[in-house]
C-alpha cells in the first residue's frame, strides 16, 4: 500500500455527526518498528557518526518489505533524535527499506508499557525476523471488572 493509499484510510472520519479516530480495514496491520538493535546494529544516539554505516539485518529487510508489499503500514519508531532524521531516512532508502512514516524521539530505555484505546499487539525482537506466529503468553491488562464491583 502506497503512502497516498494509507492517507486515504487515515483521513478524518465522521460517525453519527462526530469526528472519530480512523480504524484500518480488517487484516491491515500498522507495524511500529524500532531501528537500532532491531533492523540494524545498535547505534546509540551519542555516536551519530555510525548511523550512516550501520550494518542492516537482511532478514529484517526481507520481512518488513514483505509486510509492506502485502498492504500493511510500516512506521519506523526510533529513539534517535529529530536531529538524526536526515541520516536515518537516507540510510533506510539506501538499504532498500520500504516504509510509510518515521517517528523520532521515542523514549529511551526500553521496558515500554503502551496504553491505548486501540488494540495493541507487542512483539519483542530477539535477534531474528521471521513470520509471526500466534502464541499464548502472560500479559498485564486493566481490570475490566473494577468498575462493575463498585
Amino acid at each position: 500500500m502506497k503512502k497516498k493509499e494509507v492517507e486515504k484510510y487515515l483521513h478524518k472520519k465522521v460517525k453519527e455527526g462526530e469526528t472519530v479516530s480512523p480504524v484500518l480495514p480488517e487484516g491491515v496491520k500498522n507495524y511500529l518498528i524500532d531501528i537500532d538493535g532491531t533492523i540494524c546494529d545498535d547505534v546509540p544516539n551519542e555516536e551519530p557518526e555510525r548511523m550512516g554505516t550501520a550494518k542492516f539485518y537482511p532478514d529484517a529487510l526481507e520481512t518488513i518489505n514483505g509486510w509492506y508489499d502485502e498492504g500493511h503500514i510500516i512506521c519506523f519508531f526510533t529513539a534517535r533524535f529529530e536531529s538524526h532524521r536526515e541520516i536515518t531516512e537516507k540510510w533506510l532508502i539506501e538499504k532498500g527499506f520500504k516504509y510509510h512514516s518515521l517517528l523520532m524521539d521515542k523514549p529511551r530505555g526500553g521496558n515500554y508499557h503502551w496504553i491505548d484505546n486501540h488494540l495493541v499487539k507487542a512483539t519483542r525482537y530477539n535477534g531474528k525476523f521471521t513470520n509471526l506466529i500466534e502464541k499464548t503468553v502472560k500479559i498485564e491488562v486493566f481490570d475490566d471488572d473494577f468498575n462493575k464491583n463498585k
